[in-house]
């Protein structure tokens, strides 16, 4: 009589993080007479934060006994550098103790073998006014494109990190006009369609503020979210199992690990509210 193969389990982990501080928050006029008035970068002092953030989800990963293996980021500068950061943190050699000491990236040796980069434009901020403020509102219409070519992009990310083989589940930044339902619906479809692309995998999925409130409010069921600070972040987790020999996998839903208020992020069941 044949024995049945046991199938291989393995806890997922998907951190969905915003980016750091942006200078057109900072300096209000910074959005007048650029050529891409969505797309400010980060501040220092927004650098700074992204760099610490990233520490301390690779510090908390490892003393859960796991790590990031991919890294996905929304098109936009601020995400970008973000990710760069956070990428520095991640790969850097030193261990997470004397990492934690460390308050500047610039020499920090790198293991870039760690991990796996690249963009995604289902990550991309929410494309409407409430967004993007009346000034984008009113060049919107006459945009042809919104961001450069995707080697440009790739320009601000550890060049050994980034996977030119990954495609993207968005071709390009979705339309301009969605409602804010239809942009919190699409991170959280976003999240979960590459929680399932990489079921093998650790992922940390970096994006904007709206992406980091979908992935608490529509994976927990019956919260309200009501701050998302920059660099906030939430981890969801998953049981994946695979059965040897066989490319498929089973996986439960995604669930929210994070409680509110510890990293950045305060929510309260809607009850509450």
């Amino acid at each position: 009589m044949a024995t049945a193969t046991a199938a291989h389990e393995h806890e997922q982990r998907v951190v969905v993080m915003r980016h750091g501080d942006r200078l057109d928050h900072a300096e209000p006029i910074w959005p007048a007479n650029k050529p891409r008035p969505w797309d400010p970068p980060l501040t220092d002092a927004g650098l700074l934060r992204a760099w610490t953030v990233g520490k301390r989800i690779r510090a908390a990963a490892a003393a859960d006994g796991w790590a990031i293996h991919r890294v996905l980021v929304s098109p936009f500068l601020r995400c970008r550098q973000t990710a760069a950061q956070a990428l520095a943190a991640l790969c850097a050699v030193p261990d997470d103790a004397a990492l934690l000491a460390i308050d500047d990236p610039a020499n920090v040796p790198l293991d870039t073998s760690r991990l796996k980069v690249s963009i995604e434009y289902g990550l991309s901020e929410m494309m409407n006014a409430q967004a993007m403020g009346m000034i984008v509102e009113k060049v919107a219409p006459s945009v042809k494109e919104w961001f450069p070519d995707l080697p440009e992009l790739e320009a601000d990310l550890p060049p050994e990190t980034i996977d030119h083989s990954a495609e993207s589940l968005y071709p390009e930044v979705p339309k301009w006009g969605e409602s804010i339902l239809e942009g919190r619906s699409r991170y959280a479809s976003v999240i979960k369609a590459l929680a399932d692309k990489y079921p093998d995998e650790n992922l940390l999925l970096v994006t904007h503020g709206e992406g980091v409130g979908a992935s608490v409010s529509y994976f927990e069921i019956a919260v309200e979210i009501y701050e998302v600070e920059y660099c906030a972040y939430s981890v969801l987790g998953r049981q994946v199992s695979r059965k040897p020999g066989e490319e498929g996998f089973t996986a439960d839903s995604l669930k929210v690990f994070t409680k509110t208020g510890t990293t950045g992020i305060q929510y309260a069941p809607a009850s509450q509210l």
